[in-house]
Parts: C-alpha cells; structure tokens; sequence
C-alpha cells in the first residue's frame, strides 16, 4: 500500500469514519474505497482526490528539496527554528490557522 494510502486510512480512522461513512462522504462505492485501502486496485488519481477532500485534505505539490524542511516544520508544529519555547512562546502557524478557521 502506498504512503498516501496509509495515511488516508489512518486519517479516516483517526476521524472515527467507517469505510461506509468515507463513502457517503465521497461519493465513491464502499467496495472501491476498500479494494484502494488493501492495495486490490491501483486507484486513479481523481478517486485519491475525492476522497482526500471528503476526509478535509487536500494534496499539494511540493518540490523535492522543500519537503523535507515542509515535513519538519509541520511536525514541529508550524514552529520555526530557534523559535522561543514555554508557555511564553508566541503561538505557531499551525495554531493560529486553526483557531483563525475555527478548528482549534
């Protein structure tokens, strides 16, 4: 199964969504988002696409020489480098994009 799979299915199931509800959700049949999750089927990109969205995602490019730095600002979440630490610490990114949208 590929990455992008695998975190699809632990997204889905870190969201408490059944297969069916995904399906709901997407608009793709049950059995095609279970033949994806078990590598049956090699899945169009457009069918990865919707069901992405339908779980609150959206797939980005990113060049091969930032997704390394990308993956470890988003694991750090949104801090910079260097930035301060505690609880005087300003907030990160990922935080004041959150409570801006509402979601945190």
């Amino acid at each position: 199964m590929s990455t992008l799979i695998q975190q699809l299915v632990a997204i889905r199931e870190a969201q408490k969504l059944t297969q069916s509800a995904l399906s709901d959700l997407s608009g793709l049949s049950r059995m095609t988002i279970v033949r994806i999750e078990h590598a049956q089927i090699d899945p169009r990109l457009s069918s990865v696409l919707v069901m992405a969205r339908a779980l609150g995602l959206d797939l980005v490019l990113v060049p091969k020489e930032l997704k390394q730095p990308l993956e470890e600002f988003i694991q750090a979440g949104g801090k910079y480098l260097g930035q301060a630490q505690g609880i005087d610490a300003p907030r990160s990114i990922v935080d004041s994009l959150l409570t801006d949208r509402g979601i945190a």
